[in-house]
């Protein structure tokens, strides 16, 4: 039937949920290797541009996410943060798809379980034909001004244009 059972205990170390697409290839030697697959792989070099490019125009640490990891970064020392597993509460976050503005007395959202010392300020979802992808988000830490409603228009138009590029 074309149908392969993964145990639920990789399921869950690998965060891999009902429907997630996966690559499969195989060795040499006959061995089967499964890799999550992203579609926001395929952006990963232009995600980083534009992290580069938000960076430098506002000054503030931007970061652009997938349903699992942080995928690029700009702002901040990538070692804190690239790769690192999402944080629950971005999960949640990117799962209600609804845009995230810090407000003052806010309760800290963490992007990932790895660091405190980063904080969401904004954070938008990325959208393709009603498909969740991820997240575009302005970072905070102790020394951050506060974030305004121009730089969460900036993650929306963001996170608009890259879902559009996932459809094309």
């Amino acid at each position: 039937m074309g149908r392969i059972v993964i145990p639920k205990e990789i399921r869950r170390t690998l965060r891999i949920r009902e429907g997630d697409p996966l690559e499969i290839y195989t060795e040499k030697d006959g061995g089967v290797i499964f890799r999550k697959y992203s579609p926001m792989s395929d952006l990963q070099d232009f995600a980083v541009q534009i992290c580069e490019s938000i960076g430098s125009a506002t000054g503030r640490i931007a970061a652009v996410s997938d349903r699992d990891a942080i995928i690029a970064l700009s702002g901040a020392p990538k070692r804190e943060l690239m790769d690192k597993p999402n944080s629950p509460e971005l999960d949640k976050l990117m799962e209600q798809r609804t845009h995230y503005l810090c407000k003052p007395g806010d309760a800290p959202v963490h992007p990932t379980d790895s660091t405190e010392k980063y904080r969401l300020g904004v954070a938008s979802p990325i959208l393709s034909q009603g498909d969740l992808m991820g997240c575009v988000m302005l970072l905070l830490n102790d020394d951050s001004a506060p974030v305004t409603e121009a730089d969460q228009k900036l993650t929306q138009t963001i996170a608009g244009f890259l879902g559009k590029q996932m459809e094309s």
